[in-house]
C-alpha cells in the first residue's frame, strides 16, 4: 500500500496531463510560457483574490513574500515551531529572527492566544502554518495584527490549499497566502512549484519582479531578486490536475471523516477539526504512545506511516533555542504519526489500515 498514491492519480489524469505537456513541448516556451498566466488566473479565481504569482517552490513563496515586504536583518517573525523547516529557513536566510508561539494541543496549529504577548517593536510579520490541511484561526490572528499597527500576516498554506475557513479559501485570508505544489501536497505538480496570493497590488508587483531576479523589465533590475519562476511544464501539470481537484478535495474530506469515525474507539488521539472550518488532510495524523513500536508493527503488516514532524524547530541543530521550552510542540513531536492518505485511497485500503492499527494497539 502506498503512503500517498500518486500513481493512481496519474492513471486517472494520464490523457489531460499528456495533452497539456505536449502543448508546451510544441510551443517550446519552457520559461514563463502561456500556461503560467493561465494557471495564475485560474488559481486566483479559485481562491478569490486579485493576484496569484506562481513561483519555483513553496519555500520560495515564503521567501519572496518577506522580500516583497522589505524584510531586513534583525526583523522578527512570530511563527510556530511545529512545522517543516522551510517556514523558519526563509526567515533566517534573510537575517531575521523566528519567534515561536506554542501550538494548540488538539489541532497542532499555532495557538493564536499566545501570539500577542510575543509582539515587539521588531515584529515584522506573523506567519501561521495551516498544518495537516486545516487553516489556523486566521480572523483572530488578523485581529491581533491589526491591533498592533497592521502587522502583515503570511499564511503558510503549503498543506491546506483548497481548505475553507468560515466559507473562505485558504490562501485568501490575510496579507499573503503561500502554498506549495510539491507532488505530495493536495494540489501537486511533478517536481517543485508554488504560488503566492494577495489582494495588494504593490506587493504583487514586487513579488513578480523578485521572482525574475528583480527585473521590472528585461535587464532593468529595480530590486534584489531571485530565480524563482515556476516552469511552464509544471504549470501545465497543475492545470491538468485542476480538472478533478474539487473531486479530490471532497474525497479527502470524506476519507478523513471516515478515518475519524473508524478510529474513534481506539486508544489514540485524533486531531480536532474546528466547527468553522474544514480539513483537506494533506496528512491524516494521529497522536499515539509507544510510537516506534507501533510503527514497527504496522510496517510488518504492510502499512506505511510517517512522522510530520519528529523534532520541533527550536530543538533542531540549525535553529536551536535551548533556553526555550514549548511543551505542547515537544509533546506533539513525540507522539504524532501519519497514516496513508490520498484522494484515491480505497475503503478496503482504509479498512486494512484501521484493522492493522487496532491489532497493533491491542
Amino acid at each position: 500500500m502506498p503512503f500517498i498514491d500518486l500513481k493512481a492519480q496519474y492513471q486517472a489524469l494520464r490523457d489531460p496531463i499528456a495533452e497539456r505537456m505536449q502543448k508546451v513541448l510544441d510551443h517550446g516556451q519552457y520559461i514563463m510560457g502561456p500556461e503560467v498566466k493561465e494557471l495564475e488566473e485560474k488559481l486566483s479565481a479559485f481562491v478569490g483574490v486579485k493576484h496569484c504569482i506562481t513561483v519555483s517552490s513553496g519555500t520560495e513563496a515564503l521567501l519572496i513574500a518577506l522580500m516583497a515586504m522589505g524584510f531586513k536583518p534583525g526583523d522578527e517573525v512570530i511563527t510556530t515551531p511545529f512545522t517543516f523547516a522551510a517556514t523558519v529557513e526563509v526567515i533566517v536566510l534573510l537575517g531575521g529572527v523566528p519567534v515561536y508561539a506554542d501550538i494548540e494541543p488538539d489541532t497542532c496549529n499555532i495557538d493564536a492566544a499566545r501570539i500577542e504577548a510575543l509582539i515587539t517593536p521588531r515584529t515584522r510579520a506573523i506567519m501561521p502554518v495551516s498544518l495537516y490541511g486545516q487553516v489556523c484561526d486566521m480572523d483572530e490572528i488578523n485581529a491581533i495584527a491589526a491591533r498592533h499597527g497592521n502587522i502583515p500576516v503570511i499564511e503558510d498554506a503549503a498543506q491546506s490549499f483548497g481548505a475553507t475557513y468560515k466559507n473562505r479559501k485558504s490562501c485568501g485570508l490575510s496579507t499573503w497566502g503561500a502554498t506549495s505544489f510539491f507532488p505530495s501536497k493536495p494540489l501537486g505538480c511533478y517536481g517543485d512549484g508554488g504560488a503566492l496570493f494577495t489582494d495588494d497590488d504593490a506587493l504583487a508587483q514586487a513579488a513578480r519582479e523578485i521572482r525574475i531576479h528583480g527585473q521590472s523589465q528585461r535587464y532593468t533590475h529595480t530590486r534584489v531578486g531571485v530565480g524563482g519562476r515556476m516552469d511552464t511544464l509544471q504549470c501545465a501539470i497543475v492545470l491538468a490536475k485542476l480538472e478533478r481537484f474539487e473531486w479530490e478535495l471532497q474525497r479527502r474530506r470524506e476519507i478523513g471523516e471516515r478515518y475519524q469515525h473508524k478510529l474513534a474507539g481506539l486508544p489514540l488521539e485524533r486531531l480536532a477539526v474546528r466547527a468553522d472550518r474544514d480539513c483537506v488532510w494533506a496528512q491524516f495524523t494521529v497522536m499515539v504512545e509507544g510510537r516506534a513500536e507501533l510503527q514497527t508493527a504496522l510496517t510488518a503488516a504492510g502499512i506505511p506511516t510517517a512522522i510530520h514532524y519528529p523534532k520541533p524547530l527550536h530543538r533542531q541543530p540549525a535553529y536551536a533555542r535551548p533556553d526555550l521550552s514549548l511543551p505542547r510542540s515537544e509533546a506533539a513531536a513525540a507522539r504524532v504519526m501519519s497514516l496513508p492518505m490520498s484522494a484515491d485511497l480505497s475503503e478496503a485500503q482504509q479498512d486494512a489500515v484501521v484493522q492493522a492499527l487496532a491489532q497493533a494497539l491491542g
